[in-house]
């Protein structure tokens, strides 16, 4: 690490805290949306669209806490509440007793089912609907390539 910081210039400064801006206003509008309409947060509903796109709706739970971005206590505590609710289950793995999986419940599977096309209409709503298509190829270009470097250092 070099001596003198790198600051960022007002442009930059202003790129980086209008994204961390838009992904707080975003979640919050969306989360307040689904909590409101289906007794989701918007952390629930992550959990279950991965864990339903996934083959049987199950994951490990280590490659569930990859995919988010978590730490894996994140992931625990989070699906600790939402076993309590029956959203999810833990299942022991027969091939490795060490690991477990967390699959979807059918009260799990209802949810996301109810609340999907609500999140979608969201999602155009607070977010797409502001932007031509061009913008909209050129941010998820910009997301994958941060993504693919930050992992790739990780």
């Amino acid at each position: 690490m070099s001596a003198e910081a790198r600051w960022l210039t007002m442009t930059e400064e202003r790129a980086w805290r209008g994204l961390l801006r838009m992904h707080d206003l975003l979640v919050n509008r969306a989360g307040r949306s689904m909590q409101e309409g289906f007794g989701l947060s918007a952390t629930d509903y992550t959990v279950l669209a991965e864990l339903t796109r996934a083959p049987d709706d199950r994951l490990r739970i280590q490659e569930l806490a990859q995919l988010l971005g978590w730490e894996k206590s994140r992931v625990s505590h989070h699906l600790a509440r939402m076993v309590k609710r029956g959203l999810v289950a833990r299942e022991e793995c027969a091939d490795d007793r060490r690991g477990a999986f967390v699959v979807v419940t059918p009260a799990g599977r209802s949810a996301i089912t109810a609340a999907a096309p609500r999140h979608v209409e969201d999602v155009r709503r607070y977010f797409l609907d502001h932007l031509t298509p061009g913008q909209v190829t050129l941010l998820a270009e910009i997301a994958d390539l941060v993504i693919e470097k930050n992992e790739e250092e990780h």
